[in-house]
């Protein structure tokens, strides 16, 4: 088996923080610990509350502090946010490489490559230098440069939406 995955969700449907999570809980089932970052969703943590009481198995990062999602924030608010995704990019960066947790989640950091926030260059480098036992990125979009470097791709697309 191998000693570390790189697992991939992505798509335009529901579900891929979801199933990040879920590996989250399978982790800390089995004795591991998580660490989640989100990007791009807001500093409202009121969806996932709950994990809160699973630490120190899993804990919850985002470094943003707008409660509003990025792609609902002004132009001005957003170039103010931008640093705090930024932080939250390096501080994911450090915990790949510094043994903090068993399994690392970086939710719709896709995104930030979309927004040209990041590159995918700075995304491989998590992927290619990460001391993890697994390793979940999530995103709308797929970067073919990335793919070569996951073992698990999982792409949700959404068919029926009767909520909006």
């Amino acid at each position: 088996m191998k000693e570390s995955i790189v697992q991939i969700y992505y798509g335009k449907g529901k579900g891929k923080s979801s199933a990040a999570v879920g590996q989250c809980i399978r982790a800390a089932s089995m004795g591991y610990s998580s660490i989640i970052i989100q990007f791009l969703k807001g500093s409202d943590m009121e969806e996932y509350a709950y994990l809160s009481q699973l630490e120190p198995q899993i804990k919850l990062f985002r470094f943003e502090r707008e409660t509003e999602s990025f792609d609902s924030l002004s132009t001005v608010k957003q170039k103010e946010e931008k640093q705090n995704i930024i932080n939250g990019f390096n501080f994911a960066k450090k915990v790949a490489n510094s043994m903090e947790c068993d399994v690392l989640v970086l939710d719709e950091v896709l995104g930030l490559i979309d927004l040209g926030i990041i590159t995918i260059e700075d995304i491989l480098s998590i992927v290619e230098t990460h001391n993890l036992k697994r390793l979940v990125i999530t995103g709308l979009r797929l970067p073919d440069e990335l793919a070569e470097y996951a073992d698990v791709i999982s792409k949700i697309d959404l068919e029926k939406d009767t909520t909006v």
